[in-house]
C-alpha cells in the first residue's frame, strides 16, 4: 500500500527555525518545500499546490498576510489551509490573521507539537 506524503510549504525567513521545522515535520512523515521570502512563498505555492502552508507574517518581499490573501482570493488555490507564524500577540493580529483568510495563527515562538497538532487537524478532512 503506497500513500502520497503530505506536502508542506514552509516559508519563514529564519533558517534556524526552517532548519529545526523541516527536520521535526520530515520526522513526522512530511514531505517539506521552503521558501524564505513572501514573494518565493507565493510563486512556490502557485507552481507545486501544497497541501498545506506554513507562513511567517513578517518576511522581506511581501508580507505573510500578503501571500495569503493573493492564495485565498484565487480558487485554485483557496483551499489550501494556511497557518501563519507571527512574533505579535494581541487583538490586531487576530483580526488581520482573519482578514487575510488564514486557517489558523501561532505565536512565536511556539512548541513544536503544538504545531504538529494544528496541521494534523487541519489536514485531516482531506
Amino acid at each position: 500500500m503506497s500513500f502520497e506524503k503530505r506536502r508542506i510549504l514552509l516559508v519563514d525567513d529564519e533558517a534556524d527555525l526552517v532548519f529545526m521545522l523541516e527536520a521535526r515535520l520530515k520526522a513526522n512523515g512530511y514531505e517539506v518545500l521552503k521558501a524564505y521570502d513572501g514573494e518565493t512563498g507565493l510563486e512556490t505555492a502557485r507552481k507545486e499546490n501544497p497541501d498545506l502552508i506554513l507562513l511567517d507574517v513578517m518576511m522581506p518581499k511581501m508580507d505573510g498576510y500578503k501571500v495569503c490573501s493573493l492564495l485565498k482570493d484565487d480558487e485554485r488555490y483557496a483551499k489550501i489551509p494556511i497557518v501563519l507564524f507571527t512574533a505579535k500577540a494581541g487583538e490586531q493580529t487576530i483580526q488581520a490573521s482573519k482578514e487575510a483568510g488564514a486557517d489558523d495563527y501561532i505565536l512565536k515562538p511556539f512548541e513544536p507539537s503544538i504545531l504538529l497538532d494544528k496541521i494534523r487537524e487541519l489536514l485531516a478532512p482531506l
